[in-house]
């Protein structure tokens, strides 16, 4: 049985997944859990049991809001990492600097991590975020709710480490753009700005955590194997 830890991920929906295809998980945040798996979620910063003899390690949803394009202009001014012409209100330079290092710093400890295999949930990243990167990263597989039967658009980036690429399990035919079910369909994208919108659009998707389970637990129930023997 391999052994493996979520990051970044109270409600539980990657742990489920991993619990159901027969994996020992667990998950970890530094928010208590928001699942019935309580005796199964470590309350606490992940970098603190990366070395724990985990196969695989999931990071669900690190913080990305500098880091993803959707964040390059708040750090858009001349040349590189200069203040942009106006700051989101009620923030300061410094504290979109703090943000953005953090995010680098927690990605490249998960990706640096001691685990066989790993894969990172994160959009794709701009510039500046890339050239802060490890240099073994590779490019993401970008995987689409609707290829693993959600009637949604929401764009997943997946930067894998000895796992190979997620095959879609359930495609569901793309509506016409700019019908009714298409804006139906863009629902994340679509949310009014509040305290529940970055909570809405971090919640993992089931089809996409079922596909990780069953298509890799072949590979890292082999390397568990290995070790074991």
């Amino acid at each position: 049985m391999a052994d493996a830890l979520v990051a970044c991920e109270q409600f539980g929906t990657v742990l489920e997944a991993l619990l159901e295809a027969g994996y020992n998980a667990f998950s970890c945040d530094i928010e208590p859990a928001q699942h019935r798996h309580k005796n199964r979620h470590i309350t606490d910063d992940v970098r603190n049991h990366l070395d724990a003899g985990w196969d695989l390690l999931v990071v669900a949803h690190p913080p990305c809001t500098r880091n993803c394009r959707s964040g390059r202009r708040w750090l858009s001014g001349p040349g590189k990492m200069t203040p942009p012409k106006k700051l989101p209100k009620g923030r300061t330079w410094e504290s979109l600097i703090e943000e953005f290092e953090a995010g680098v710093e927690l990605f490249s400890a998960c990706w640096n991590a001691p685990v066989p295999h790993i894969a990172v949930e994160n959009p794709e990243m701009h510039d500046l975020a890339k050239d802060r990167m490890p240099d073994d990263l590779p490019k993401p597989q970008i995987v689409q709710p609707h290829q693993f039967g959600h009637p949604e658009f929401k764009a997943t980036g997946l930067y894998l480490k000895n796992l190979p690429s997620l095959v879609p399990t359930n495609q569901l035919k793309v509506p016409e753009k700019g019908s009714d079910e298409w804006k139906a369909w863009n629902r994340v994208h679509r949310l009014p700005p509040g305290p529940e919108r970055s909570i809405e659009r971090s919640r993992f998707f089931p089809g996409i955590a079922q596909a990780m389970a069953n298509q890799w637990k072949p590979i890292t129930e082999g390397t568990a194997q290995r070790i074991v023997a």
